[in-house]
């Protein structure tokens, strides 16, 4: 009668849709006979059902997951409970759900995390580097004319290319000084290289 019972609340646990009924009357005759002090073990209830124990014990463990299993012996005999659970591929989904969930959360907390860390090596690093620049010293830091001062202007003002010829010193009149090629050129035009670096 117990394990009637069982079957009964099995049933409107929605535990029977889709499986087959040998696997809840293998769980129902195990849980009947436990809660009668009938001590059956598992390879006896599986020879009689003929299931395999794994599906035996996936069984016992979605009818631990109803209200029905959180009864005693006294209340299960007297107590009809109302209410119905939902099946238990539905809720296995929604566990697997939340546990994505879970997980995604996780993720985005880590890479948070993560990314607050690297861009913090990264402003040290760049202050580093900053600081370890060497500063520019001398005629780097004096303002002139510059190089091109004086070197032929194009019509928006920048400097014209000099077309079809090497550029030499002395198209740089701010910068005659560089007429220190001179012997440089010298000693190239010995060597038989040809060079223009004068005018």
């Amino acid at each position: 009668m117990t394990a009637l019972r069982l079957l009964q609340r099995m049933k409107r646990d929605w535990m029977h849709t889709g499986r087959r009924p040998s696997g809840l009357c293998g769980a129902a005759l195990l849980v009947a006979a436990r809660m009668h002090d009938f001590r059956r073990t598992v390879k006896e209830v599986i020879s009689v059902v003929k299931v395999c124990e794994s599906t035996l014990r996936k069984r016992l463990m979605e009818f631990e997951d109803t209200p029905t299993s959180q009864l005693t012996v006294d209340e299960f005999m007297k107590i009809d409970l109302e209410g119905e659970c939902d099946p238990p591929s539905y809720t296995a989904g929604q566990r697997k759900l939340r546990m994505k969930q879970v997980q995604v959360g996780l993720c985005l907390l880590v890479l948070s995390l993560i990314s607050g860390e690297i861009s913090s090596y990264q402003d040290a690093i760049e202050i580093e580097l900053e600081n370890s620049r060497p500063k520019a010293k001398g005629a780097l830091l004096r303002p002139g004319p510059g190089l091109w001062a004086g070197a032929p202007r194009d019509e928006r003002g920048g400097p014209a290319l000099l077309s079809g010829r090497i550029v030499s010193p002395h198209d740089f009149p701010a910068h005659r000084e560089l007429d220190g090629f001179l012997p440089l050129e010298k000693h190239l035009r010995r060597c038989d290289i040809p060079v223009s670096l004068g005018a």
